[in-house]
Parts: structure tokens; C-alpha cells; sequence
């Protein structure tokens, strides 16, 4: 049995996640999907920025006093939860990154990619990144219904998305599986193909879109399942 946390990415709680973590329940695992500050439920609490959402991460281990522990970070949340990974210490197993972007010691999750649109949106909504519209998921393996269930997520809080991550050990010295979903692309993205080179590090892809625990919930789950069980 293992210890899961779950992050999800951005405008996204722990509600998403229910399909993935109903079925790794069934396979014998306790599992905790975590909901950042000022998502969700916790809309109402406003972050300080990204290093909330990683104690956010951090403190939910330390309180339910998890050891073994696969963390799991989708999209945005890798950002947090690679640097909540090595926070953690001797209580990781394995750090699952879903489609996920990976921290950078000194950038930010909108740091290497054209951003001046997000930046732009972000100060015209009063700090917050809204949801795309139901046009910016076509082709993705999600139905009418996902869809509309993210469409109608929290608008994310935009300061999460410029504050520099902090690394205190370089990322591929953590045994890691980065999850690749093919139709979001075929390649991972440079930072980490970087990564990919670490012998601790494997990957793993799903012919499936960028939000893989709507559209293949069972899928994910069995590589999840998969990479708890690694030595």
C-alpha cells in the first residue's frame, strides 16, 4: 500500500482527481488529493504566491504523517510539487509528474514559453488566470462534459505562475516518472528531456489529451499503480 498525493493543475481542485483516486483506492492504495490555496473550496484563501501552494503540498504530508509517499503533480502542480518532492526528504517514494511543467531553480511556470498573453490576461482580471474557453480543448480526448466542468473551474491565481520556484538539489537526483500525453505532443518540453537523461528518471506515455484524469481515468491510474510498485 502506498501513500498518494494528488495535485492537480491549474483552476483545478481535488475534485478533479475523484476517477483516478476511485480507482486506486480499489487497488489497495490510501490516497489524498490535495486542493491548493485559493482553487476550489479554498478559493477564498488568497496565496502569496507559488511557495504557498508548495507548503500547501508539504504541510498535508507532515499533517497526516504519510511516509512512502508518491507525490503527483499534473500540468501547473509540477511546478509545486517537484519542489515539494525534495522538501519531504526520506518520506518520498516516487514523484509522478502528469503533462507536467517541472521547476527550475529560479524561473517561474511562465518562464520559457510565449507568455505575454497569460501575463496580459492576468493583470486585466485582477490578478487571476480564468479558464480557456471550451474552444482551446478540442482534440484533446475530453467530452462535452469535461469540458465544461474545467471551463467552469476557479479562475487561478496569477501570482502562483510568476514566482520563481526554489531548488536546493538538482530535480533528476529524485526518482521520478514523468507521464507524457501524446496529444498534447510528442515530445516533452526541453527542461524535461533534460531531466529524462537521469538514470532515476523514466517515462511513460498515454495516447491521450493533457487532461488524462477526465479523459483516461483508468490509464492513469494503472501508471500510477505501476510507478509506486518500482523498486
Amino acid at each position: 500500500m502506498t501513500d498518494f498525493v494528488l495535485v492537480a493543475g491549474a483552476w483545478l481542485g481535488a475534485w478533479a482527481w475523484d476517477g483516478v483516486a476511485a480507482r486506486l483506492r480499489g487497488a489497495g492504495h490510501d490516497v489524498h488529493a490535495v486542493t491548493l490555496s485559493g482553487l476550489a473550496e479554498r478559493r477564498d484563501t488568497r496565496p502569496s504566491g507559488q511557495q504557498t501552494h508548495v507548503r500547501d503540498i508539504v504541510e498535508e504530508v507532515e499533517r497526516l504523517g504519510l511516509r512512502d509517499v508518491v507525490l503527483v503533480g499534473h500540468s501547473y502542480a509540477g511546478v509545486p510539487v517537484g519542489q515539494a518532492a525534495e522538501r519531504i526528504g526520506e518520506r518520498l517514494r516516487r514523484v509522478v509528474f502528469v503533462d507536467a511543467n517541472v521547476p527550475v531553480d529560479g524561473e517561474s511556470f511562465l518562464s520559457g514559453w510565449p507568455s505575454e498573453h497569460v501575463r496580459r490576461t492576468i493583470d486585466a482580471q485582477g490578478g487571476y488566470w480564468p479558464p480557456l474557453g471550451p474552444e482551446d480543448y478540442a482534440g484533446q480526448g475530453l467530452t462535452d462534459e469535461h469540458i465544461a466542468r474545467i471551463v467552469g473551474a476557479t479562475p487561478h491565481p496569477g501570482v502562483t505562475l510568476t514566482e520563481p520556484a526554489v531548488l536546493t538539489r538538482p530535480l533528476g537526483e529524485l526518482p521520478a516518472t514523468y507521464v507524457k500525453c501524446l496529444l498534447d505532443g510528442d515530445e516533452p518540453m526541453p527542461a524535461v528531456a533534460a531531466l529524462l537523461g537521469s538514470d532515476r528518471w523514466e517515462l511513460v506515455t498515454l495516447d491521450t489529451g493533457h487532461w488524462p484524469m477526465f479523459s483516461q481515468p483508468g490509464a492513469l491510474a494503472r501508471v500510477l499503480h505501476e510507478a509506486a510498485i518500482r523498486p
